[in-house]
């Protein structure tokens, strides 16, 4: 999607990076050292989780994709801001990878664990082990039919526990945080630097923008998108006919499809965007001549 971008080409430098750490294997100590408490469910599809580690040293951050990715592999574990999130299924997405895991939702079969389609519950807590990639084929082809079951134990979240521990650890929690957000500052000043800051693409901005005052002709018409966000399809060309409800543009927002149709039948005059390109709400993205 944006070969120039940060995170490219590996997530987890970027996330070394971002958060001062010193090493890869820092991250990796992170990651498995990390218990990730369960705040809601369905963060993207299919009862994913949005999690956070209970330790602030351990909330890892990064910045999410932009423009987001339009693939992610199913059961994809990754972090956006200070969030870990686990992929229920293929789709698009935006959070930095640090790895795969097995399965979150099966809506096939009840197992030991799966006596409801989504794996998780509010307040559960996740920790991670490191697999390889065949054990990790070998689990996540056995998990869903209840040929492997998971290492589950019961414990009790206790605020007041959970209070002394944040005052006994304050020192170095604080520590963390102010060494982590140093490394996130200087990240982001190299991509002022850089002028990656304000990423747009520059392929295909829209020619005509929302304060834009254009000269119609005799019957024609503009026709805007409501919505500011990236062009996804433009399957019209000046000189084609159109009817009433024809799809015009498809725009794409919060990772989902918006189509822009037209109000009447006539013909294309004018296209003010291409795929990919960026555009705001309001803004005039084709010209018709009506012939209503």
């Amino acid at each position: 999607m944006r070969q120039d971008a940060p995170w490219c080409p590996s997530n987890i430098e970027f996330i070394r990076r971002i958060n001062g750490l010193d090493s890869i294997e820092d991250v990796h100590r992170i990651v498995f050292d990390a218990s990730y408490l369960v705040l809601g469910l369905g963060d993207v599809y299919l009862g994913a989780p949005v999690a956070t580690p209970v330790d602030p040293r351990h909330r890892l951050v990064t910045t999410k994709y932009n423009p987001a990715r339009t693939w992610t592999p199913e059961n994809a574990v990754g972090i956006g801001g200070a969030y870990l999130c686990v992929y229920g299924m293929e789709g698009p997405g935006g959070y930095q990878f640090v790895g795969r895991t097995i399965q979150m939702w099966n809506r096939w079969r009840a197992t030991a664990d799966f006596s409801k389609p989504w794996l998780l519950r509010f307040f559960d807590q996740i920790r991670f082990d490191p697999v390889s990639e065949d054990e990790l084929l070998r689990l996540r082809e056995q998990f869903p039919l209840g040929r492997y079951k998971l290492k589950i134990e019961e414990t009790t979240f206790s605020l007041r526990d959970y209070n002394n521990f944040l005052r006994d650890n304050a020192p170095s929690i604080a520590a963390f945080k102010e060494k982590q957000q140093d490394a996130f500052d200087a990240e982001r000043d190299r991509w002022e630097a850089a002028g990656q800051a304000d990423y747009a693409n520059d392929a295909g901005i829209a020619a005509a923008d929302a304060d834009t005052e254009l000269d119609l002709p005799p019957n024609g018409r503009a026709i805007a998108t409501h919505l500011a966000d990236n062009v996804w399809k433009v399957p019209v060309r000046p000189g084609d006919e159109v009817a009433t409800s024809d799809l015009l543009v498809i725009v794409e927002s919060m990772k989902m499809e918006f189509s822009v149709e037209a109000p009447c039948a006539g013909k294309v005059l004018q296209v003010f965007c291409r795929e990919g390109s960026q555009v705001s709400a309001g803004q005039d993205l084709v010209v018709m001549e009506t012939t209503q």
